[in-house]
């Protein structure tokens, strides 16, 4: 039997049409000191990637999406951002922390995602 998990992926960055709207500024003018990587190679300037939503909506084990405001608003559970987090009837775990995540590409996050789905799912 599998137990139940789910992912969470937090972004580095608050919620609200404001803050994306400063989010997509900072982008386009100065792209290299964007603080979230996750939402740098998930999304454009306006909108999420193709590929990524495409990948997302066929994704075996649920996802859960969280700016850094509402992470800190629902769980008491600390970790450097951007991250994905896997929590599981034992609690929460870091599957993916900046530092790595820093280093990825849209191809090395979802070869990385179909990964964790896999040991997930066996």
């Amino acid at each position: 039997m599998n137990e139940e998990r789910e992912f969470i992926l937090i972004y580095n960055a608050d919620s609200g049409k404001w803050n994306g709207y400063m989010d997509m500024m900072h982008k386009v003018f100065s792209p290299k000191t964007y603080p979230c990587h996750l939402c740098a190679i998930t999304y454009g300037v306006f909108k999420i990637e193709d590929d990524w939503k495409e990948f997302i909506k066929e994704y075996p084990v649920p996802l859960i999406f969280l700016h850094r405001d509402e992470w800190l608003e629902q769980h008491s559970f600390a970790t450097a951002l951007p991250a994905i987090v896997e929590r599981n009837s034992g609690g929460y775990r870091v599957i993916l922390s900046p530092e790595k995540m820093n280093t990825m590409d849209l191809p090395a996050l979802k070869l990385f995602m179909k990964k964790m789905a896999s040991s997930a799912t066996a």
